[in-house]
């Protein structure tokens, strides 16, 4: 896969950082299929030295000697030729990764000169064993999924194809038929996501009840849906407890994220009904069954789509540059999105030709908040194709 002009800015800036006198421990994180591979091989290749690249990525996920013996080829190298880049990737697989790595790094990092890359694709797995074991010892390089122009400089798609089969560069290839793109989604993206990233990696009672509830998470994405109301729609006994730990799961590996209201205050915002938001359209479109021309031939159906697309982004883009994402509403009246970065606010309405809306709940929101920013995406305002290729942080200017 040969990466855009972004990602290819990305590998140069860890090849840099590798290179420093006294690295930190890299960290590649980001869903599967977006090029976190590609990424780390062709800083490997780009690395004047010797290497070693080892992947987790097994039937059965190894132990920590599986670690150790990866280190110990890397300092044999290191000894002989040099400081060497040692590259670990799905090391969220391997049990107690984390303890292990961190007794290797401090025993060995000022000694050997091993640079150090993980790469991971499970959020929760990978920052609760930074955070516990490997605190001031390491910096996170994110990648997402991919965006409107960096499909475009690949596979010069435009925002309609685009929101028909989203950003995941690795189906491209499928895009002449359909069919074979939607199942290669969910079977090959999804349901390894599912399988590798949650079920493998975390105790989950009810794996038919988490697999449902991503399923209403696309059913119901842009829509405001409390727990309870979702519990009447499910198979499986559950509880608004368990439904909310599966989501955090599902937000882990960057398939659904539970949009929190946003109130000023944090405890409240933590109680609010979740707006639930795919983290790519494909996502949706792929497990509708339904063809592209049925999405273009249905206004409301599209206009959907648009709300998902630029829901999508503002998530995606919010956790590359630190921007917060949230949705508002009181009582008839709402506001798509709000965006927070430390004390400044943007709201985004997104007009997707859905319906005929005035801005009154733009309005509302600047009575509340009167110093915040107010976007209109759509017909009279920015449009969905300059938001989907603008910064979030240019909104707040």
């Amino acid at each position: 896969m040969q990466l855009p002009e972004f990602e290819r800015q990305k590998v140069k800036i860890l090849g840099q950082r590798l290179r420093e006198k006294q690295p930190l421990i890299q960290v590649v994180l980001g869903p599967r299929q977006v090029g976190k591979t590609t990424a780390v091989l062709q800083v490997k290749e780009k690395w004047e030295g010797p290497s070693v690249y080892e992947s987790a990525d097994s039937p059965a996920p190894p132990g920590t000697e599986w670690v150790e013996q990866a280190w110990q080829a890397a300092e044999f190298k290191a000894k002989e030729e040099g400081p060497v880049l040692l590259i670990l990737d799905e090391i969220q697989k391997v049990q107690g990764w984390a303890e292990c790595i961190k007794a290797l790094w401090d025993q060995g990092h000022f000694s050997t000169p091993i640079r150090l890359l993980l790469c991971g694709s499970s959020s929760l797995q990978i920052q609760s064993g930074l955070t516990e074991s490997l605190a001031g010892r390491f910096e996170i390089n994110r990648m997402q999924h991919w965006s409107l122009s960096e499909m475009e400089k690949c596979f010069q798609w435009d925002t309609q194809t685009y929101l028909y089969y989203g950003g995941y560069p690795g189906a491209a290839q499928f895009a002449a038929d359909w069919r074979r793109w939607a199942d290669y989604i969910q079977q090959s993206l999804v349901e390894t996501a599912i399988g590798k990233d949650i079920l493998l990696m975390h105790r989950v009672q009810k794996p038919a009840l988490l697999r449902q509830l991503y399923a209403l998470g696309c059913d119901y994405a842009g829509q405001i849906i409390s727990y309870q109301k979702l519990l009447g729609q499910l198979q499986e006994a559950g509880n608004t407890t368990t439904l909310a730990h599966y989501q955090h799961l599902l937000e882990s590996a960057y398939l659904i994220q539970g949009l929190q209201k946003w109130q000023g205050k944090k405890i409240r915002t933590r109680a609010s009904s979740p707006k639930w938001q795919p983290r790519n359209t494909a996502l949706v479109t792929s497990q509708a069954g339904l063809s592209p021309k049925d999405w273009y031939n249905d206004s409301r159906r599209w206009g959907r789509l648009v709300e998902v697309a630029a829901g999508a982004h503002a998530v995606n883009q919010g956790e590359e540059e630190g921007v917060e994402v949230y949705y508002w509403r009181e009582k008839n009246k709402e506001v798509d999105f709000v965006l927070k970065k430390g004390d400044r606010l943007v709201a985004l309405e997104i007009k997707s030709g859905l319906v005929s809306r005035s801005h009154s709940g733009l309005r509302m929101f600047q009575n509340h908040w009167p110093d915040a920013r107010t976007w209109i995406i759509g017909e009279g305002g920015l449009s969905l194709d300059e938001f989907l290729r603008t910064r979030l942080e240019e909104l707040f200017v």
